[in-house]
């Protein structure tokens, strides 16, 4: 029977930056376990996007602290994640949506963040490739950007291998051991493990995982489908979004076009079937907003989860109720671009007591004990 210190449910982007991180603070008797293969659920079917300007004041700040991460990813762990600043140009399509982005950069800016406020006007000269019938107003920020989420995902967990953490694939966790109320082990496909901590990491399966210790998890996983286009000549830095107008895209490294949107029809749970209802509306949509895409091919279409939270900010922190219990979920189909933040502040939690460079405590289950949260806008 093996023991380690700490074992992590989830071999996705959340669960490798953590164990990256513990083991960078020097704890490296720890596993992750995965059921399936790195990267094989939200992270690898995520747009890759890597965005600062939210509503929530503790998503910009967790968002801040990711970039600052993202900067020096390849020096940290060797790997080169095709990471690239071209910003983020969100477009307003209402004029409430514009006052709202308006309230938002005023609190941005409070941040510290650089991000500017543009008309349609400025839009337009900027990238007359785009039709802005319609847009209100623009904010971009330009030290937004966007990268390769598997890349980044094998960028961590191999980093953490190397520094002694170990990593198992194709194995599920079926169930923790909790004796009179503290975290002694794992019971899982490969046999038991005794542990000390637990993290549950496991995205869209986060509320089974919590069931496992009997804490009810208020998240809710949508499907969220996405499709990616032939290559075109790379002229487009930044990632689009509407938040009103439902949509985002960017153009990956080697051109091709990665887009998404929301479905306010989808019904929950873990779902990764495409559909060509989803392919029409998108193509449509999108053709008329950026119409040199029109005769453009789709080459590839793929969905995964949203794992929700009420708030649409993560749930971050050690449980009060199982001793050595801890989680990193709800990321409202954000959690790839809050990762390198949330690992290094959830592995500072658990070594050493607090997070030192962004303050989580805010995001831990009590907010949503009748109390009222602040729901964050910024999603598509």
């Amino acid at each position: 029977m093996k023991t380690y210190k700490i074992c992590i449910i989830g071999g996705g982007i959340v669960g490798s930056s953590i164990a990256y991180h513990l083991a960078k603070f020097g704890e490296k008797n720890v596993a992750v376990f995965e059921k399936n293969y790195i990267s094989s659920g939200a992270t690898g079917r995520c747009g890759g996007g890597i965005r600062q300007q939210w509503s929530a004041r503790m998503n910009v700040r967790l968002a801040m602290r990711s970039v600052k991460l993202f900067e020096r990813f390849k020096e940290d762990t060797g790997f080169d994640i095709e990471y690239k600043q071209g910003g983020y140009l969100l477009m307003a399509y209402s004029d409430d949506e514009a006052a709202r982005f308006e309230k938002n950069v005023k609190m941005q800016k409070e941040e510290g963040l650089e991000v500017e406020i543009l008309s349609p006007k400025m839009v337009k000269e900027r990238y007359p490739y785009i039709n802005t019938e319609g847009i209100v107003l623009a904010t971009f920020g330009p030290t937004d950007g966007h990268a390769n989420p598997h890349l980044a995902n094998f960028g961590y967990i191999f980093a953490a291998k190397r520094m002694g953490v170990d990593v198992y694939t194709h194995t599920e966790v079926e169930d923790i051991d909790v004796v009179n109320k503290k975290v002694v082990g794992i019971k899982t496909t490969a046999g038991y493990f005794k542990c000390e901590t637990v993290v549950n990491a496991a995205g869209g399966w986060s509320k089974e995982v919590g069931k496992m210790v009997g804490i009810e998890f208020p998240t809710t996983s949508y499907r969220h489908q996405v499709f990616v286009t032939e290559p075109l000549e790379d002229f487009f830095p930044f990632m689009a979004i509407s938040f009103d107008g439902n949509f985002y895209m960017r153009q990956t490294k080697h051109g091709q076009f990665i887009m998404g949107m929301g479905d306010p029809n989808e019904k929950p749970g873990v779902n990764r079937d495409v559909s060509f209802h989803f392919e029409k509306e998108m193509a449509k949509k999108m053709v008329k907003i950026f119409p040199f895409l029109e005769n453009t091919r789709i080459i590839r279409h793929w969905a995964g989860c949203y794992n929700m939270s009420p708030d649409a900010q993560p749930i971050i922190g050690c449980s009060k109720d199982v001793d050595g219990f801890c989680y990193a979920i709800g990321f409202s189909g954000h959690g790839f671009m809050l990762a390198p933040a949330v690992g290094e502040a959830i592995a500072q939690k658990i070594l050493f007591g607090r997070s030192e460079e962004v303050e989580i405590d805010y995001l831990d289950m009590d907010r949503f004990k009748g109390k009222k949260f602040e729901v964050e806008g910024n999603v598509v």
